[in-house]
């Protein structure tokens, strides 16, 4: 079997990509996700009136936990030390961007934990506003940019 995907041996098993002999250099990535919300739970998010606390900083923490534990949740994920990660948030009328941005000197990219931040800082909006709408979706999950490694960077068209 050739092997054309890098986290499969030549008997086509799943193995982690052996980086020991990459050096490390600067790795940045952005990534993005939006979750719908009715207005009323945007009303609600703006005055801050969950019981659960406030949903903006819940979520950028759960995001940054998020970010950190990739490894943890992705099998085939390298382990890395981040040296940053940054979540943000904008309020549209019916929807909510959440925007993280990661950065680390390693040997593989960020691209994951990017991902990863958003995708947990969704999922916990969800489970704070459930109560009050259970008609909210996470949409549009994507990078937006890397930086940094082999593969060169990348930016969204």
């Amino acid at each position: 079997m050739e092997n054309r995907f890098s986290h499969l041996d030549k008997k086509g098993n799943a193995r982690i990509v052996n980086i020991s002999k990459k050096k490390k250099s600067s790795r940045y990535a952005k990534a993005q996700a939006t979750i719908w919300l009715s207005s009323k739970i945007i009303s609600m998010i703006k005055n801050d009136e969950f019981k659960k606390g406030n949903v903006i900083s819940v979520a950028r923490i759960a995001g940054i936990m998020g970010a950190k534990q990739t490894s943890n949740l992705i099998p085939l994920c390298h382990n890395i030390s981040l040296d940053s990660s940054e979540i943000n948030f904008r309020l549209l009328e019916e929807e909510l961007e959440i925007v993280s941005i990661v950065q680390s000197e390693e040997k593989t990219g960020v691209e994951m934990e990017a991902l990863t931040a958003v995708t947990i800082s969704a999922l916990t909006i969800y489970d704070m506003v459930k109560g009050v709408d259970k008609s909210v979706y996470i949409k549009d999950i994507f990078l937006l940019e890397k930086k940094g490694g082999e593969t060169g960077d990348y930016k969204k068209q």
